[in-house]
């Protein structure tokens, strides 16, 4: 069963990717849909971010995907602005394929409910 569900989890991934890539051509990867949504989460536009500030990015979009599962809680925004998020659960060890399975089936929701 659960062969299954990564079939069909892949096959919804990919046609999502295909239809992001239409609209933002220089989408290539499950990074960098965390770092769309990140963007998105952190509500200012699209705009030049420092390395460290694209890390704090895709952090904010991590913690919104994983927010899905009850792994984190928005917990409001600082003062210049950018969300924070709390743990609520810790997260079971995984290994990458687990990881990136999991983030993927997040991306696939938010953008359902987007």
């Amino acid at each position: 069963m659960a062969e299954q569900t990564d079939i069909e989890t892949d096959l919804k991934w990919k046609a999502l990717l295909v239809k992001l890539q239409k609209i933002f051509s220089d989408i290539e990867d499950l990074k960098d849909i965390v770092f769309l949504v990140g963007v998105q989460e952190l509500g200012k536009g699209y705009q030049s971010f420092s390395k460290d500030e694209k890390i704090d990015v895709m952090h904010i979009g991590v913690c919104r995907l994983l927010s899905i599962y009850g792994y984190y809680s928005y917990s409001g925004l600082d003062k210049d602005g950018w969300p924070h998020w709390e743990v609520i659960s810790p997260l079971p060890y995984l290994n990458e394929f687990e990881k990136d399975l999991l983030l993927k089936k997040a991306v696939i929701e938010y953008f359902n409910k987007s």
